[in-house]
């Protein structure tokens, strides 16, 4: 797994060259060695999830919809990379659940999309699902929001196969804890930090 994010990193710095959209990767510090999280990131275009798992510091997998493997080019990373997932069907749904509860036994980092589908809205973001928060408090592992800008300009959500050269980044903010506190309450503290510095940079 390692190796293949080695090379799923140099194979997106290469590309992001080619269509001249530069990166910059902020808050890298608040992942402390030996420690593995549930990453949540806000979701506004296709090209998040390829462009933000390679640059998660250590091995890690994603959650995506079964549909995105057949992706042309993006695919490879989704079926290598992420759980993959048919919403429609339940069976799916559990499975999905109980193999990103092994993503983190095996000390990977789970990285997840709690808006659940691209954000189509005129909003900074939609309400996020419990799905990640639930994990966590199971789990016991710590919340690490980051906010991903650019990608929506960069592959507009209503053009096919679109790329605009433009300034993206990724910021990770500081672990969230999941002790003591339920699942709703755990959304809305993650979903607040992430609006309030998304709003804030506008």
């Amino acid at each position: 797994m390692s190796f293949f994010m080695a090379l799923s990193r140099i194979w997106m710095r290469v590309w992001l060259f080619l269509i001249a959209c530069t990166l910059k990767i902020k808050g890298l510090h608040n992942f402390k060695k030996g420690e593995n999280y549930i990453i949540v990131f806000n979701h506004n275009a296709l090209l998040d999830i390829p462009l933000s798992s390679p640059f998660v510091p250590g091995a890690n997998k994603t959650i995506a919809k079964s549909s995105f493997a057949k992706i042309p080019l993006f695919g490879i990373f989704y079926k290598k990379g992420s759980i993959l997932v048919d919403r429609k069907n339940e069976k799916s749904r559990i499975n999905s659940y109980e193999n990103m509860k092994k993503v983190l036994e095996k000390n990977m980092h789970m990285c997840i999309y709690p808006e659940g589908t691209r954000n189509r809205t005129n909003q900074d973001l939609k309400p996020f699902y419990d799905g990640a928060f639930k994990l966590a408090i199971e789990t016991g592992k710590n919340i690490v929001p980051c906010i991903i800008k650019g990608t929506k300009v960069a592959m507009p959500i209503n053009k096919i196969f679109y790329l605009f050269p433009t300034k993206l980044s990724m910021e990770f903010l500081p672990p969230v804890s999941s002790n003591n506190i339920n699942t709703k309450d755990l959304n809305k503290k993650v979903f607040d930090l992430m609006h309030s510095k998304i709003k804030n940079e506008l």
